[in-house]
């Protein structure tokens, strides 16, 4: 008796599918040429991407990479916070992972090197227009200081910590520190909520009257503590908080 060759199991009406790489697209279709020919705003934001992954996988073009990562309803948003492990889950070499990441923290650095003389910070949305779209995405929290001269124009800003606040961490000691080297006339504190929640927690408002007071016996005012959550921002100074 003859043995019967095992065949896959397939549906008759399953489709089939012929992979072609982007080198046999026509020109005007590749991601790399449009963009060269008719400006990067003619892309898509998967097409964008596309050209930062620069190759595909096994029967996969960059494009359908990218186009991944925008599935279950993420925007362009959700994928500027993923990590190089998170990138890498979808596919993306651990080259390119960095690559996009790296685009994407140049992005968020872009309102605060523009070249001018240094910002000048007369109100909470002086400050927010430069540290929102740096702050906004970040998976952890990260509190700053800004120290002021003055006529309230930036001398330096400088990362406290990385983490979960608390009173522990957030020390004036260390708040204060640069500003008396520096001899700055204020300071401004920001710090985000990864959550996108702006409003103050109990441990936000118990930091800035340490911080407050602290000042207050420094010398050196604190004008304000802002709180960036996504493209919101909270000011405890407008709140009234000290």
């Amino acid at each position: 008796m003859m043995r019967s060759k095992k065949v896959r199991n397939r549906s008759v009406f399953e489709p089939a599918y012929y992979h072609t790489t982007i080198k046999q697209w026509p020109e005007g279709e590749r991601p790399r040429e449009k963009l060269v020919a008719y400006g990067p705003a003619s892309l898509s934001e998967a097409e964008l991407l596309a050209i930062l992954i620069r190759t595909g996988s096994k029967g996969a073009t960059a494009v359908d990479l990218a186009k991944k990562l925008f599935t279950e309803q993420r925007t362009l948003r959700d994928v500027a916070r993923m990590s190089v492990v998170d990138l890498e889950r979808f596919g993306i070499g651990r080259a390119r992972a960095t690559a996009i990441v790296a685009a994407f923290e140049l992005s968020r650095r872009l309102p605060g090197s523009d070249g001018e003389s240094k910002p000048v910070f007369r109100t909470p949305e002086d400050v927010s227009r430069r540290y929102v779209p740096r702050l906004r995405d970040h998976k952890h929290e990260e509190f700053w200081v800004l120290l002021l001269s003055t006529s309230n124009q930036l001398l330096r800003e400088i990362k406290i910590t990385q983490g979960t606040l608390n009173s522990s961490l957030v020390h004036p000691r260390e708040c204060f520190s640069e500003a008396l080297k520096e001899k700055a006339a204020s300071v401004i504190f920001v710090h985000n909520h990864p959550s996108g929640n702006p409003e103050p927690s109990q441990e936000d408002m118990a930091i800035t009257k340490q911080l407050v007071e602290a000042g207050r016996i420094l010398g050196i005012p604190v004008y304000d503590h802002i709180i960036v959550a996504d493209s919101s921002f909270t000011s405890l100074a407008q709140r009234g908080a000290f």
